[in-house]
């Protein structure tokens, strides 16, 4: 059986006929099939929906299996993931994946919190059913341990951003890690406490991993360099990772301000600053034009009425990269400009600076 398979995906991955199905691809006409068929691609079927806590902002841990094209991941990586509603276009949203390393094909979780606003995170919380299709990239991001891993860590979380951690630790547990972690998380309140149940069993556990459970609206202080103090003496000589709201992991980073033990990650919508706007910008593709607004092309071309492909709005993943052929645009994460002719940008977080053309 194995040799036909690879010949099967030997003649599927072939040139000759990904230009026969040309200009869609294997890949969509296998879908029509069966949409676990893939030569490229990565999808997976929704197995399993677990409700984690019940609170206004629900969460919900989400169980996949991926197509056999899915490479796998480290734990602290994130993936996209791609919704297609009906009577709407297909919306894609960054999630970090809360399972323990996979591999190839292997089965993963996803841990999301349905936020206000947020469509694809309140339709895989509230929605979403087992044996739904759902698009995906491969496994992105560098928010990984190092390999080998150091006897002693820290890891330190906030809200949701304690998915990444939890993978960490259920990864190093699984492969029989021998060193010590401690594990420090800042929630709302214990009905806000994500893995509650197993977080409760790790602390119960002799098992290297010391569990420290902050629930601030309920008496629970803010994080401060004596409170990582007071549970982990080592701190500063100790590599730390650290995943979480905004305010959290500027506090930890200012903590960790002399130090080079820190690794943090979090996402963080860009905000734009365009300076004076000015001029008209032009989507060549679809013939539409309006007076540039100083919002990035991604905002200006959505509120022609154009539906641009996107990813996860925040310069991360380049699924919105389009050709500008002309003109101007400064990257509002950085504030840096570029008026190079038919370059391809970002147009998620390139703004228009005067006259600009691209192709939307």
């Amino acid at each position: 059986m194995a040799p036909t398979r690879s010949l099967t995906r030997a003649v599927l991955g072939s040139r000759t006929l990904a230009a026969l199905t040309s200009p869609h691809g294997v890949d969509r006409y296998l879908e029509l099939v069966n949409p676990m068929w893939a030569v490229h691609e990565v999808r997976a079927r929704v197995v399993a929906i677990e409700r984690e806590t019940d609170t206004a902002n629900p969460v919900a841990t989400v169980t996949l299996q991926p197509t056999s094209t899915w490479a796998g991941h480290r734990a602290g990586q994130h993936v996209q993931v791609g919704l297609e509603l009906p009577g709407s276009r297909r919306f894609t949203r960054v999630f970090t994946i809360s399972s323990a390393a996979s591999g190839p094909g292997e089965r993963f979780t996803l841990t999301v919190r349905a936020n206000d606003g947020g469509t694809v995170s309140s339709y895989l919380v509230e929605q979403a059913r087992p044996g739904q299709v759902l698009h995906l990239s491969q496994a992105l991001g560098d928010f990984v341990l190092p390999d080998p891993v150091p006897p002693r860590l820290v890891l330190l979380s906030g809200g949701s951003g304690i998915t990444p951690v939890m993978a960490m630790t259920r990864t190093l547990l699984r492969s029989g890690y021998d060193g010590r972690i401690t594990f420090l998380h800042y929630a709302q309140t214990p009905a806000h406490q994500i893995y509650a149940d197993e977080l409760a069993a790790l602390a119960a556990a002799d098992n290297g991993v010391d569990v420290h459970l902050v629930h601030t609206e309920a008496g629970g202080a803010l994080f401060t360099p004596a409170a990582l103090a007071d549970v982990a003496p080592d701190w500063a000589e100790v590599d730390a990772y650290a995943c979480g709201p905004a305010g959290l992991i500027e506090r930890v980073q200012a903590a960790y301000a002399d130090t080079d033990r820190l690794r943090v990650e979090y996402f963080k919508t860009p905000a734009v600053a365009t300076g004076d706007a000015e001029g008209t910008v032009a989507f060549t593709r679809s013939g539409e034009q309006s007076a540039n607004s100083g919002a990035t092309l991604l905002e200006q071309a959505e509120a022609a009425g154009l539906r641009p492909e996107f990813g996860c709005r925040m310069g991360i993943c380049f699924s919105c990269t389009a050709r500008k052929s002309e003109g101007t645009v400064r990257n509002v994460l950085t504030g840096e400009e570029s008026s190079l002719p038919d370059e391809d940008v970002r147009v998620c977080v390139s703004a228009p600076v005067g006259d600009c053309a691209v192709e939307l």
